[in-house]
């Protein structure tokens, strides 16, 4: 019975899905058919007559495409999970020039909001995916569009034909609904195979893709070493530099009292002594915040127990990774892991957390979980944001789950080789 139950799901289910397909897939195709309505009611031997109906049809065309394309790809992502990348060329940046006009990568225009405009309507236009878009609003309905129509046809099949008096139209509304039916769980299904064979990005595409998130990439990567060097800079300058300086100020005046005020001279050299004790133990700080020792001698999991220990919340380790990475790899999640757990006790006021790192065929797998109050989001330009475009440099991806309330689970997983 309850296998039925399942059944019957399926099939309402099912013979819903295939309803949308037939109403996406044959939007374009009822716009030329309306197009040749006109152009029959309009006839009266002058052959000139469908201008007028062709010309709307072809603009109706071109306006539906892009949406039908995109209604589909939305559908077949979820009701399969299969994703299927868009492909479409993004506008870029629009800048105002020192003339005060506006430039859009194209032409320049007297406002930012008429070169956004005049940006949009050309990269549209001039985006080689729309050729594949038409193409694909000319097949989707002699392929998916009539596989789908099997349940719909079949149930206005057997509606019409039951109820007539005629035997033979009976029959054919029992041969209806038995269609509708059986075909109701799986004629939705043709969607996926033909949206991935005719809306998947060119591999030209896919290569200008990458292209530009590897550009971004390698932006991003210049940046945060640019702001690491300043941050050295800074620390040395106000930190170590300027305890240095002080400290070669402390010995010559001690020299000079060495003969006159030996007392004075003393408490000089102490104070120099305890001023480049705390300078070492600065350095020694700076020179962890770059790349710590025990990462360097260790590897990851030793360094990240040592993060543990250093951390007020209550933390618990399993490590199930043998041997070393690549040193920027193991650089990359070991202040992936400490910027997670700052994150805990400053944001999350966790009290404990757990943190799991292991391998599996493609790479490292780091998962950092806490019992805070949840929430956690990747806001552009945030702490999170820039952890993921740390990863990315490697291929590596960051995904976050924190409801509210918590718990806050991150996981992070970069490709990799053991040394």
């Amino acid at each position: 019975m309850r296998q039925l139950v399942s059944w019957a799901a399926g099939a309402c289910a099912g013979f819903g899905r295939a309803c949308v397909v037939v109403a996406v897939s044959m939007l374009v195709p009822a716009v030329w058919a309306a197009a040749a309505t006109l152009w029959i009611w309009w006839w009266d031997g002058d052959p000139w007559a469908g201008t007028v109906p062709f010309l709307w049809a072809c603009i109706g065309t071109l306006a539906l495409a892009r949406p039908v394309c995109r209604m589909i790809r939305s559908r077949v992502a979820k009701w399969t999970g299969t994703v299927i990348p868009a492909g479409y060329r993004q506008p870029g940046p629009v800048t105002q020039m020192s003339t005060g006009y506006w430039w859009n990568g194209y032409s320049y225009e007297r406002t930012s909001r008429d070169a956004r405009m005049d940006q949009q309507w050309r990269t549209r236009w001039r985006d080689p995916a729309i050729w594949r878009d038409l193409r694909f609003t000319a097949i989707v309905p002699i392929t998916a569009g009539v596989v789908a129509a099997v349940p719909p046809a079949g149930a206005v099949a057997a509606v019409f034909g039951l109820l007539q008096p005629s035997p033979a139209l009976r029959a054919a509304g029992v041969l209806g609904a038995v269609a509708a039916v059986a075909a109701a769980p799986y004629a939705w299904r043709a969607v996926e195979p033909v949206a991935v064979r005719f809306l998947s990005p060119p591999p030209a595409t896919a290569l200008a893709d990458r292209v530009d998130e590897l550009t971004a990439q390698r932006a991003d990567t210049t940046i945060a070493q640019a702001a690491e060097i300043r941050r050295i800079e800074r620390d040395l300058h106000d930190g170590a530099q300027a305890r240095l300086v002080a400290l070669g100020l402390s010995l010559a005046t001690a020299e000079k009292l060495m003969e006159t005020d030996p007392d004075q001279a003393r408490q000089l050299m102490r104070e120099a002594r305890a001023g480049a004790a705390t300078s070492l133990t600065e350095l020694r700080e700076l020179v962890k915040g770059i790349s710590p020792p025990v990462l360097t001698e260790r590897g990851l999991v030793d360094a990240v127990r040592a993060l543990a220990l250093d951390s007020p919340l209550e933390t618990s380790i399993s490590a199930g990774v043998q041997g070393r990475l690549d040193p920027p790899i193991e650089s990359a999640v070991y202040f992936g892991v400490a910027e997670l757990l700052t994150n805990a006790v400053k944001h999350a006021r966790a009290a404990r957390a757990r943190i799991s790192v292991a391998r599996d065929d493609t790479g490292i797998l780091v998962e950092v979980e806490d019992d805070g109050r949840g929430g956690a989001s990747m806001s552009p330009g945030g702490g999170l944001d820039g952890l993921r475009r740390r990863l990315a440099v490697f291929d590596g991806t960051l995904e976050i789950t924190s409801p509210a309330g918590g718990p806050t689970r991150v996981r992070m997983a970069v490709p990799c080789e053991s040394l």
